[in-house]
């Protein structure tokens, strides 16, 4: 049996992240203010294609709310 699924993102994260501080200095990457991967993020395994439909539809659909986002220091307000 393979390493839990856990062990399998927090691994992509570290390698993702080391990456991105090697680029800031060989090819001089912008360096972003926050975090390179969002808190409090969880996982979830897809069960189902109506969950796998309503994930889809987020992708989709969620970056079209940027601009509204609390997040997005541009926001209009």
């Amino acid at each position: 049996m393979g390493a839990p699924l856990h062990k399998i993102i927090q691994w992509f994260k570290t390698m993702t992240t080391n990456e991105y501080f090697k680029n800031i200095e060989k090819n001089n990457w912008p360096c972003l203010d926050g975090k390179l991967w969002q808190r409090n993020f969880y996982e979830h395994i897809i069960r189902n294609e109506n969950e796998l439909n309503t994930i889809r539809i987020y992708i989709r659909e969620n970056p079209l709310k940027w601009e509204e986002d609390e997040e997005n220091p541009n926001r209009i307000k």
